[in-house]
């Protein structure tokens, strides 16, 4: 006979991928009180980690103390611990909260080391044989883009990103295809944060020639980077998309145009497609694994 204990049940709040929906708070709102009164500072901690990174954008503190329901001294002085660990980082910018490097480090290593995961790094390395250049897997953090992993070319000249760097959004194939997914509002918000950084001669700039140009990447499908990040380089990327739909992160191939043009890049497209299509399902392994019977 099977030892029981009581314990708290879970709580978990983010089930719908609109932070904005007011159902959030209708469909929580009959079991949260008592949940919270239950949990210790370590499940109020993952509660604001796991709201951290399911957005694609910073979040505030009002904005933590409305969808989680805790009180705002509980929220700041969890705030404070999480950033003095480096699990969040402040984004001045925006007044908000992002993922900070440590729960990035732990991010990377989760991908690369049980199985289903590590197919995902095996995935990379045959884009980047098939390809002869780099190839790398990303998501979006804000306005920022987060390489998670990264599988280098053999060439013995080309760019060296570890996993863990960020670049920006605004000039990034994997930047602008993710930026692509948000609604109309985030976008909005995420373009007009800061001013646009030029890194070279093609950098988009103007917020909304930048709005545009995302919107026919929207429309095509793939994301591009024709030297507008760094001067003699260029990058195709396709999105890694869920059963429903939902924006996972993205894979890149990038190389300097040297050795190959966009227009040659652009050939890659349907082959990164099938790989994105196998990345995918990879996470579904991880949900679909049934839980063994005790």
């Amino acid at each position: 006979m099977k030892n029981e204990s009581k314990r708290a049940p879970v709580v978990n709040l983010f089930n719908n991928d609109d932070l904005d929906d007011p159902l959030i708070e209708d469909a929580i709102e009959s079991t949260r009180r008592d949940q919270l009164a239950e949990l210790g500072v370590t499940g109020k901690a993952f509660m604001i980690l796991e709201l951290i990174a399911r957005s694609t954008r910073p979040i505030s503190i009002s904005e933590m103390i409305r969808i989680t329901g805790l009180t705002k001294p509980t929220t700041h002085r969890v705030v404070n611990m999480l950033v003095e660990m480096e699990f969040l980082e402040r984004d001045a910018a925006d007044n908000g909260f992002t993922e900070g490097p440590r729960l990035i480090t732990l991010s990377q290593r989760a991908l690369v080391t049980s199985a289903p995961r590590s197919l995902r790094h095996s995935i990379l390395q045959e884009i980047a044989a098939e390809t002869g250049e780099t190839c790398n897997y990303g998501i979006l953090s804000g306005s920022e883009v987060i390489y998670l992993d990264r599988v280098e070319s053999k060439w013995p000249l080309g760019l060296r990103f570890a996993a863990g760097s960020r670049v920006p959004a605004h000039c990034t194939a994997i930047g602008k295809l993710m930026l692509s997914f948000q609604s109309e509002r985030d976008l909005r918000a995420i373009v007009e944060a800061r001013p646009l950084t030029a890194y070279t001669d093609a950098t988009i700039t103007d917020p909304g020639k930048l709005t545009e140009a995302i919107r026919r990447v929207r429309m095509d499908g793939i994301g591009t980077d024709n030297q507008e990040f760094m001067h003699g380089v260029v990058c195709v990327a396709v999105p890694v998309v869920d059963q429903l739909g939902n924006c996972l992160g993205c894979i890149a191939v990038s190389a300097p145009e040297a050795r190959m043009t966009l227009n040659q890049m652009l050939g890659f497209v349907p082959r990164m497609k099938e790989a994105a299509q196998s990345f995918a399902k990879t996470f579904h392994s991880d949900q679909d694994t049934p839980d063994k019977e005790e």
